[in-house]
Formats: structure tokens, sequence, C-alpha cells
């Protein structure tokens, strides 16, 4: 079966900041997109005006980019969770310094293995985002590859495939090597210099087919994303869509 095609809203960002969240979201559902990934809500929209909406237009709220639910956020990201009727949980952030050694690495498994068994009471998937820091090398191996091995089995991993791609580990390899336990991957193109704007997915250095053919039935959700392009937003979203729809 083949993956959906999602959009995460912090792609359009900059749209939303001037057009509103509403008008935005309407616009994503226009392009064909069959659901979303959040990644917190502007002044003026709660989490349940946003369910709302995303039910309207038929799109499927893929997971949030929320944090996990510990300390003094707890409550505020499960009732978050709730209100979006969402079963998947991501942290979207792992800091650098969490990932430089083993010591630090067991810390950060300390944590996911502390958040699971709460977030799995609320009948919530915990996932990890990753950036380019965790699959830097740590004794020769990729930092999150040890992740993998250490943290709880119920703990799932959501591949941004590109930023894999930036820190010189092969994409195809990491998803093929995470397997069931990423059910989600971002797309996102480029020219894998990190500091230049990425691009629509197909137009850039990714050879995304293989990267799909790699997570196979495993990846539920192939999942549009750009940190920041030059242009349109929206455009970019558009083309990417277009060239998902024809790929998979």
């Amino acid at each position: 079966m083949s993956p959906q095609i999602g959009l995460q809203l912090y792609t359009v960002r900059d749209r939303m900041a001037t057009e509103g969240y509403e008008d935005v979201v309407r616009q994503v559902a226009q392009l064909g997109f069959a659901g979303v990934e959040t990644a917190g809500f502007p002044a003026g929209t709660t989490p349940a005006d946003a369910a709302k909406l995303f039910k309207e237009l038929g799109l499927t709220v893929i997971g949030a980019h929320a944090g996990l639910p510990l300390g003094e956020r707890k409550n505020e990201i499960l009732d978050t969770m709730a209100a979006l009727g969402s079963r998947y949980l991501v942290l979207p952030y792992v800091s650098p310094d969490e990932v430089k050694t083993l010591d630090t690495i067991k810390a950060l498994v300390d944590r996911l293995n502390e958040a699971q068994p709460i977030a799995a009471a609320a009948g919530l998937k915990l996932l990890v985002h990753n950036h380019s820091a965790e699959f830097l090398l740590v004794d020769g191996r990729p930092a999150m590859e040890y992740v993998l091995e250490m943290v709880d089995p119920a703990v799932l991993f959501e591949l941004d495939t590109y930023w894999i791609k930036v820190a010189g580990v092969d994409p195809v390899a990491a998803v093929q090597k995470f397997g069931k336990r990423a059910p989600l991957l971002h797309i996102k193109d480029g020219t894998g210099v990190r500091e230049e704007p990425q691009l629509a997915a197909g137009e850039g250095i990714m050879n995304i087919p293989a990267v799909l053919q790699a997570g196979g039935a495993n990846t539920e959700w192939a999942i549009y994303e750009a940190d920041r392009v030059a242009g349109s937003s929206l455009d970019v979203c558009a083309k990417s869509y277009q060239y998902l729809k024809s790929i998979v």
C-alpha cells in the first residue's frame, strides 16, 4: 500500500502570519494533501478550533509536533493531543548536546522512556523527529542508531530524510534500518547545503523514489516539509504535492 501524502504546517507559517491560520489551511486542503501535521497554533487559534477546521476539510491530523509529556507542559501537551484527536505525538527537536556522547544519548533515552508510558496511557504513540545532529557519528555510528537500539521498542521515529542526507548518511539505508519503527517520513528536498533555502520535492538532490521504496509498506505517511524556501511556500507545497502524487 502506498503512503498517504501529508504536509507539516510549519512549512507555511509565513503565509499564516499574513493570511491567517484558517485561510492557509483551506488552501492546503485545496492543493490535495490528505493530512496535516501541526507545529503549534498562533494566537487566536486553539487546538479544538483547528481540529474542527481539519474535520470540515477532510484533513487527517497525522500527528503533532508538541514535545514530551513531562514536567510543567505535561497536561498542556496531553490536552492538545486529545483536542486534535491524533495518536502520533512527536518530539520535534533534539538538542545537538543530547546526542554528542554515549552518556548524553543514554540520558536522552531515559527521558524518552519516562515519557513513553505517559503517552501510551493517553492512547498515544510517541515519536522522535530528527535533524542532522542526530545522525552525526558517535564512536563510529550515527547517534540515532543508539537511540533506536536502547529506547523502549514502543518509541517510534519520524525520519527527516533530508537532514539525514545533510548529516552525510544515506537516507535510503537509514529508512531500511529503522523499518517498522519509522511509520512517518519527512520528505524535503534541496541542495544539501545547510544554510540554503530548501526546494520543492523532486527539485533537489534527494532520490525520493528510492527513499519511499525503502520505506515500503512501513511508511504510513510521506509528509512534505520545508524549514524555509525562496518565494511562496504554498507554491512549493503545490509542486511538492504534485510530484509526490506522481510517484506514490
